[in-house]
């Protein structure tokens, strides 16, 4: 298996790049994401990556993280997800924001993404519960705050609500709530009802 890749950026084509590692050239096919992030055409590139096998076909996976390719390996995993869709869900969905929607249990979220009809989405969502990893520590991830959304929601479970009675109450809070604050409200709304 070919877990990383370090070598000069060739050529990028979405959603293919070609990187020449030790004069061999690789085709490695990478999420948008990662996509973005990528240096410039000639400079070095390095990029954890999983490899397909295929009948019919070799087929590279390359991430600009740890987190991004641990995602996409849980995915896979899924009964009826192939590797191009967990690709075309990482394109359109960050791992946080895909972690997110599994947590919020939010199908609208993934239906966002072309390929995924609604059948799909609640199917993944239900697959991925409780299975989706936290980011690895030190993964090369951009150092984004969790989503006060989940913290909100993990305080009224601890709280001991459970999560049929939690989510109604968080997802009507605004967007950009505080941690505290957003307790606070979704207290009182629980409270009301």
């Amino acid at each position: 298996m070919i877990g990383r890749l370090s070598g000069v950026l060739v050529a990028k084509n979405p959603p293919q790049i070609l990187v020449d590692a030790g004069g061999v050239g690789y085709e490695i096919d990478v999420p948008m994401s990662t996509f973005f992030n990528l240096p410039a055409t000639g400079e070095k590139v390095v990029l954890a990556t999983h490899l397909v096998v295929r009948e019919d076909a070799h087929v590279l996976y390359g991430f600009a993280t740890e987190d991004e390719r641990a995602t996409f390996r849980q995915l896979i995993r899924i009964s009826g997800v192939g590797a191009r869709t967990a690709l075309s869900l990482l394109s359109g969905l960050s791992v946080a924001e895909l972690r997110q929607a599994v947590v919020m249990q939010e199908p609208g979220r993934l239906t966002k993404v072309p390929g995924i009809g609604k059948k799909t989405a609640e199917r993944l969502l239900l697959e991925l519960k409780g299975k989706i990893a936290e980011p690895l520590p030190g993964a090369g991830t951009a150092s984004r705050a969790p989503p006060a959304t989940s913290d909100i929601l993990n305080a009224l479970l601890a709280l001991g609500y459970s999560e049929r009675e939690a989510l109604p109450a968080v997802k009507q809070l605004p967007a950009d709530t505080g941690v505290s604050e957003g307790i606070r409200q979704a207290l009182k709304a629980l409270a009301k009802s």
